[in-house]
């Protein structure tokens, strides 16, 4: 695994998109979520001139939200920052806040200084669960940013605000094109109605109002974004829609990734051996995108937007399937060659995961490869006296599965001309610090490094236990020949022993085996 640091260490001379950030006050929603830690990290390491960036945070678990922020840049992900820039955190400040409240539940003097001070809006906050009941997903997605854009209004010196969408929010096309799409239901109209609809009565109804399109998120992310362009008036704003965002690809480090979202749950399952059979088409695009990509995506959309006041709104597919194409079954591959080379600590099976288009054929091998191993683990578990646990684990693993089936069997073909004509843009230093070019990517490099990620970071593994994880893996694998020779026997005693007939299929199978055999050590013997 190689590590490369990022950015332009040692430069004397700020780039043009330094100079933009320099004394510049930004706002960050979501900052404590995936994407909005690593675009604050990115932000204050690259653009150290920055003046100050407020980040909107509500108290949860009895932790105030500088305690949270606190808790948050001591993670690694800050590493590097700390030492470039050991005094960096004086420039971030905990905005209590919470987004699902009146004015945000920002006090009369936060509303003032944020209205006085503010430069640049980055609106990262969503809910990412895709299944989200209707309301909540509202809630956090559309009147969020709604209110995100009544501030916005307020402010004397925006110069820019960046709504982070998704990729997928218009995924009812094939062609996805850099446009806002008219959704087919008005998000006013929705928002009134379901103000006086009680949950069981909108549970109802969701199916209707989602049509093709897969689940909550999805259909949220298309409001909201149809949202921002029908109410940000005079604002200077554009919207970043990234794909499926993985571990980082260079920058802070390769790899980091902090949580199970998305993919990443489900690679760390195939990596314990406790994922053998998914439903996925083999030749559809995994449309992954590192979580450093995205970023310097943003960031260098604010600074366009910011610098050059395009006279619309501007929209970006942050995607790779349609520069850099990788297919899911590429992507078993490189998952299953990484895990039994570099494997997880105590893993249940040797990894071994199969993507299976047909629905019946999967189900089938769900059942004998995931729930009889379970039942049985889980039996011998209650037999010793412990507490039977893999039937729930395998449970929350089907969940997630049926979640993504809409993702990994489909394809789409995206627009990327504005990120084509933002990297265009850039000068050669920018393109070094702020690189978001695709085509740069290897991606079995990049996937050996994802699942690195989630080892070191996510699952807290050490790399000394290597060894030890390899002699547990080989352990397993001996247990396997094992159990399949006293299988073989077990079949003969019973079955083929007794019957004449299964006898005879069985010597002509043997037979048969034994002159391809020899055919072949006959013909290598002539080849030499």
């Amino acid at each position: 695994m190689t590590f490369v640091w990022g950015g332009s260490v040692g430069s004397t001379v700020a780039s043009p998109l330094e100079e933009y950030y320099t004394d510049k006050n930004v706002l960050i929603t979501g900052a404590t979520g995936f994407i909005g830690k690593v675009l604050l990290e990115k932000l204050l390491r690259s653009c150290p001139a920055i003046k100050s960036a407020y980040v909107l945070v509500r108290p949860k678990a009895g932790q105030s939200p500088s305690a949270r922020i606190t808790d948050m840049i001591n993670c690694r992900l800050f590493d590097r920052l700390k030492v470039e820039q050991p005094d960096f955190a004086e420039k971030i400040v905990a905005v209590n806040s919470d987004l699902t409240q009146p004015d945000l539940n920002l006090s009369k003097e936060d509303q003032n200084t944020l209205t006085d001070c503010i430069n640049i809006v980055f609106h990262c906050a969503a809910t990412i669960r895709f299944n989200e009941p209707l309301k909540d997903a509202m809630q956090l997605n559309v009147l969020a940013t709604q209110k995100m854009l009544k501030l916005a209004h307020r402010m004397k010196n925006l110069e820019v605000f960046i709504h982070v969408s998704t990729a997928y929010a218009n995924c009812d096309r094939e062609l996805i094109e850099e446009v806002v799409y008219q959704p087919p239901v008005d998000y006013r109209r929705l928002i009134d109605t379901l103000e006086w609809m009680d949950d069981e009565l909108v549970s109802l109804i969701t199916p209707k109002l989602l049509g093709e399109r897969p689940n909550t998120y999805t259909y949220t992310k298309a409001l909201a974004e149809y949202l921002v362009q029908q109410e940000c008036g005079n604002l200077n704003v554009a919207i970043v829609r990234p794909s499926i965002v993985g571990a980082s690809w260079k920058e802070p480090f390769p790899g980091w990734i902090d949580n199970f979202n998305g993919p990443s749950g489900i690679f760390i399952a195939a990596g314990k051996g406790i994922l053998r059979t998914m439903r996925a088409s083999n030749s559809a695009v995994a449309d992954l995108v590192p979580v450093d990509v995205v970023i310097n995506t943003t960031l260098t959309a604010a600074w366009y937007s910011g610098s050059h006041r395009p006279r619309s709104l501007l929209v970006y597919n942050c995607t790779t399937g349609a520069i850099n194409p990788f297919h899911w079954g590429e992507v078993e591959n490189c998952i299953n060659m990484t895990f039994k080379t570099n494997p997880l600590e105590q893993a249940f099976r040797r990894p071994n995961v199969n993507l299976r288009s047909n629905p019946f054929t999967n189900r089938y091998w769900t059942t004998v490869s995931h729930t009889l191993p379970a039942l049985l683990y889980d039996a011998y578990l209650w037999l010793t006296g412990q507490k039977p646990r893999m039937m729930k684990t395998i449970t929350r693993l089907h969940k997630a599965m049926m979640v993504l089936e809409y993702f990994t069997s489909h394809s789409w073909e995206w627009n990327t001309d504005n990120v084509a004509m933002l990297m265009n843009q850039m000068g050669a230093e920018d393109k070094k610090m702020f690189n978001f070019d695709v085509r740069q990517l290897h991606w079995a490099e990049y996937m050996e490094n994802y699942c690195m990620g989630m080892k070191q970071y996510v699952l807290n593994e050490e790399l000394s236990g290597l060894p030890a994880a390899r002699k547990h893996l080989n352990k397993l694998r001996n247990i396997r020949y094992t159990f399949n020779t006293v299988l073989v026997i077990l079949i003969w005693r019973v079955f083929i022993a007794r019957s004449q007939m299964a006898r005879n299929i069985w010597y002509f199978v043997v037979s048969m085996c034994f002159k391809f055999l020899s055919y072949f050590r006959a013909s290598s013997t002539m080849r030499y």
